[in-house]
């Protein structure tokens, strides 16, 4: 990787974060109606992940072409985690300042894009001593350098993933089991739902590259992780066409392309989990393909956009999906700078 192409990957996630925090104010402000008081701040929110994923970028890629110091190795993680928290803070603020349902539903949601974007600046953390990836991949015993992370520091970044995703879970199914009160704990939750199966792939990240650190991964991990990073993806598909085809109410149904947006997201976070665990001490031709990944689901995401930008001139509910689903498309893009550059950096070529 020369430095041109570390300055384009390393812009692509302030690109993208720069358009969710615009297109967010866009929509905000662009219109007085209750839809544009909650699609707007959501967008604006997943900028956020944007930022976060833009640390996890910068810190890899400064370990690759060789001006990853000191400072860079506890501002870029703090970078991420400062983003997290304000996200959640921003969630928090939200649903104590108004008791309308486009609040209600819109400062949960955000809430739950701030846990998303802690697991990225977890993600960020791993990454670290990602150059050692490399050289274990080289090995054939399981012994853990002396530069890797010990026992307690590896445990400890994927408990803080693990601890995160089991709170989305928890919170997703605690708002659905309202949804009889009123249909924003029904919106909320389902959204919610996809938001925790997000938080569940990045466990399996944090995990890969923590234990590849280690020089402790394992071959049954090398087929575990990418399984799960895509029955996560999956379930999020196939929940929400379930909710699509099978709720009479239309508005309601609507939050499905939502949760289907959600799944591409966790398949484009499957590039990354399916890249490092292929080429560990195996050789993975396809290896420079997975990257095309992201782009396909970036694509998709836009693409189901657009249907639904022109279905919301006839049907208001789609105003929501139709945006956010616009949002969740610069992550997909964010996240094929990121498996791009983890494809350069263990590249044995």
């Amino acid at each position: 990787m020369n430095y041109g192409i570390s300055v384009l990957f390393r812009a692509i996630p302030l690109l993208m974060g720069l358009f969710c925090f615009g297109y967010g104010l866009f929509i905000t402000s662009y219109g007085t109606g209750p839809n544009r008081f909650l699609a707007g701040p959501v967008v604006f929110s997943l900028g956020m992940i944007c930022i976060a994923l833009f640390s996890t970028a910068a810190t890899i890629i400064r370990q690759i072409i060789g001006t990853f110091g000191t400072v860079s190795k506890y501002v870029l993680p703090g970078v991420g985690y400062l983003s997290a928290a304000l996200t959640i803070i921003g969630g928090i603020r939200l649903l104590h300042v108004s008791t309308d349902t486009a609040s209600f539903v819109a400062g949960h949601v955000i809430c739950g894009v701030g846990l998303i974007t802690a697991c990225v600046a977890t993600t960020a953390t791993s990454s670290t001593r990602f150059t050692m990836i490399t050289v274990n991949a080289r090995k054939s015993d399981h012994e853990p350098p002396p530069k890797a992370f010990t026992r307690t520091q590896g445990l400890t970044l994927i408990s803080i993933a693990l601890i995160i995703s089991v709170v989305a879970w928890v919170w997703a199914f605690v708002l659905l089991a309202k949804s009889g009160l009123h249909p924003k704990y029904f919106v909320a939750g389902h959204v919610m739902i996809g938001l925790a199966s997000i938080c569940t792939c990045l466990i399996t990240l944090v995990a890969t590259i923590a234990r590849q650190i280690r020089n402790i991964f394992s071959a049954s991990e090398r087929r575990i992780w990418p399984v799960l990073v895509l029955i996560m993806g999956s379930l999020c598909v196939i929940w929400g066409l379930i909710l699509i085809l099978g709720t009479a109410d239309r508005g309601l149904a609507s939050t499905g392309y939502i949760m289907i947006g959600l799944g591409l997201v966790c398949y484009s976070i499957s590039s990354k989990v399916i890249l490092l665990s292929k080429i560990w001490r195996h050789e993975f031709k396809l290896s420079n393909r997975i990257p095309l990944i992201p782009i396909f689901t970036a694509l998709g995401c836009l693409f189901l956009a657009a249907f639904l930008f022109e279905m919301g001139t006839v049907h208001g509910y789609y105003f929501v999906p139709a945006r956010v689903l616009a949002g969740l498309g610069g992550i997909c893009f964010t996240l094929f700078s990121i498996v791009s550059i983890l494809e350069s950096g263990t590249s044995s070529k």
